[in-house]
């Protein structure tokens, strides 16, 4: 079977240099290896992706010479799909509802401290959730969100890892040529009970992208480095469903002047507005080091 790629952008903004990099790497990775090049347009956030930014993705992937399979999965469409997993893991009680909120985290973290030692952090330096509502019974989680008390459903990780109950790794290319890899140790539980859904959108960006590469087939994930680490909650997911998991090649990053990531507020790294300043294709994939 011809291995299967997928360049996965989000239409809450104009793509830039970093995305044109991690798109073009798909697109070199792919015919190199003859295998397919899926577009996915990750849209879960309704309230910030827009059509125009999704008729602008096409526009500059076409400009750039990306060529795709149709048709295109729009995750909007598919929250019935994320749902369904959604309340397996209700079923087997590996989520739970978690309504403190963000002062409330605050506080209990201030407290833990004041207590001696430093809360844990996640990998990118954020505190863990405290899940001071983890152990709440069905008869008060139920009342609550009777209530309409705001909560996210969050993975309960001790739960979960006790229910794989063995290592996780993945599989991690050294580069674009797929010839050498490594086995990469997954470690999903420096990240703790992450969160899986919304009260009023049911996915994240953890579930729905588990969930796409498997139902598409996605056989070879080629993205950014900083999605690097979160690929331990992904396997972990990945094994809690069944689901085969992808090997990966994580690219480094595309940064501005100033050696940060590009975000799509920069206008001046964005495809459109350098198309615009006269720039061509070749000139952008010199930009990004592709000649």
């Amino acid at each position: 079977m011809r291995p299967v790629f997928r360049f996965a952008p989000s239409p809450n903004g104009r793509l830039h240099l970093g995305h044109a990099f991690s798109a073009l790497v798909n697109q070199r990775m792919a015919q190199g290896c003859g295998g397919r090049l899926l577009l996915r347009i990750e849209d879960i956030d309704v309230a910030r992706c827009t059509p125009e930014f999704e008729a602008a993705i096409y526009r500059d992937l076409e400009w750039l010479g990306i060529e795709w399979e149709t048709p295109v999965r729009r995750q909007s469409e598919h929250f019935g799909e994320y749902r369904d997993l959604l309340g397996r893991l209700i079923e087997e009680e590996l989520v739970y509802p978690a309504f403190m909120s963000r002062g409330e985290v605050r506080a209990a973290i201030v407290e833990a401290e004041a207590k001696g030692g430093r809360w844990p952090r996640d990998p990118d330096g954020a505190p863990l959730y405290p899940g001071l509502d983890r152990t709440l019974g069905a008869r008060e989680r139920r009342r609550r969100i009777d209530r309409g008390d705001p909560f996210a459903w969050r993975l309960d990780s001790a739960a979960a890892l006790e229910r794989i109950a063995r290592p996780l790794a993945w599989t991690e290319y050294a580069d674009m040529g797929m010839q050498t890899a490594a086995s990469i140790d997954a470690r999903p539980q420096d990240w703790g009970d992450v969160v899986i859904a919304r009260r009023d959108v049911p996915t994240s960006y953890l579930l729905s992208v588990v969930a796409d590469d498997a139902l598409q087939g996605v056989d070879r994930v080629v993205r950014g480095r900083d999605l690097y680490l979160a690929t331990s909650v992904q396997r972990l997911l990945q094994e809690l469903f069944g689901f085969a998991p992808p090997a990966y090649f994580h690219h480094r990053l595309v940064t501005g002047p100033d050696g940060r990531k590009l975000s799509k507020s920069a206008g001046d790294s964005g495809i459109a507005e350098l198309r615009e300043r006269g720039a061509t294709p070749a000139e952008i994939r010199s930009m990004v080091g592709l000649d």
